[in-house]
């Protein structure tokens, strides 16, 4: 994700347009759309500041989340399939969090067919 415009760059252009700019020439002059200065101007308008966001959530927040007793949930449990697994689990989850977890922790179940054949 990109990072948000400096504060600076935003009171920059916010002043330039209080003092009489046009949105267009703002937008030319330091490089940015006027959609993204309308969006600020909405936003000092309704809040009265237009900082950008700062805390949001990046990624989903993960359910499983002591992956060490999940692998040892793994090791007992194994050879069942992710829904068995999912219903065991003590917290309800769904067999697509029990497949990404089993992904974070390197767990496959992918055949070894390195036997060597005599001829």
């Amino acid at each position: 994700m990109p990072a948000p415009y400096s504060y600076d760059l935003r009171t920059k252009v916010i002043n330039a347009i209080d003092e009489g700019m046009t949105k267009t020439q703002a937008s030319r002059l330091f490089g940015i759309s006027r959609n993204t200065i309308n969006l600020w101007l909405k936003k000092k308008e309704e809040t009265g500041s237009y900082k950008a966001k700062v805390g949001y959530q990046k990624g989903y927040n993960r359910k499983i989340k002591d992956l060490d007793n999940f692998k040892q949930f793994v090791q007992i449990h194994g050879s069942k399939t992710q829904e068995e697994m999912a219903e065991i689990w003590p917290t309800p989850v769904s067999d697509r969090t029990i497949g990404k977890a089993l992904k974070k922790i390197g767990y496959t179940r992918k055949k070894n067919l390195r036997i060597e054949r005599e001829r």
